[in-house]
Formats: C-alpha cells, structure tokens, sequence
C-alpha cells in the first residue's frame, strides 16, 4: 500500500459523476470496485500529491479491506482532512480571538 497522509474529500456533485460513470458495468461487484477505486484516486494525498493516477492503479495496489479502511476514513469526521494552507490564515490570533469572544 502507498503512503497516503491526506484524504480530501470529494463534492457531492463529482461523487455523483464518478458513480453515473460507472452505472454501465453490469456486474455489481465490478462496479463496485471500479466506483470506489476512481473515489479513491482522487482523494488519496501524500505530501500534497496525489497517490494514484487513475482507478486502476488503486486497484492493482490495494485489497478490498484496504480500499474499505480508507473510504470508512474519509467518509468519518475523523483527523484525515488537513487543512490546505490556502484555509489557514497566518494572521489568525487565538488568544485575541477568545478575549473578544469573552467581551
């Protein structure tokens, strides 16, 4: 399995996407794994970079209870989601802002 330090997850909007696209694999299963495999390389993250070209690479690299581990990750609140540094304002002062939150 490849280092994976960031989930990002996707858009309500792109998860619809990714599932319409693969609606025409018949069998359930594959489509199962094909679905999953393109959520998974598009939100699996190491350094900044994604890990995984396409659903084929997640596919040829990781087992089912790998793919479920990480898809039960990113769909939990838990600490996977770091914030980018494009969110996180450098100006920030916590202790200002909790003795204004005081006042």
């Amino acid at each position: 399995m490849r280092d994976v330090d960031e989930l990002r997850p996707l858009t309500a909007g792109r998860l619809l996407e990714l599932w319409q696209a693969c609606r025409g694999v018949e069998d359930p299963l594959e489509r199962v794994l094909l679905c999953n495999g393109r959520i998974l390389s598009e939100c699996c993250f190491s350094q900044g970079e994604r890990v995984y070209g396409d659903e084929r690479e997640v596919l040829a690299d990781l087992t089912g209870r790998q793919m479920e581990r990480l898809l039960r990750r990113l769909g939990s609140d838990g600490g996977d989601r770091r914030p980018r540094a494009e969110t996180v304002n450098p100006e920030f002062d916590a202790a200002r802002f909790a003795a204004l939150w005081r006042e």
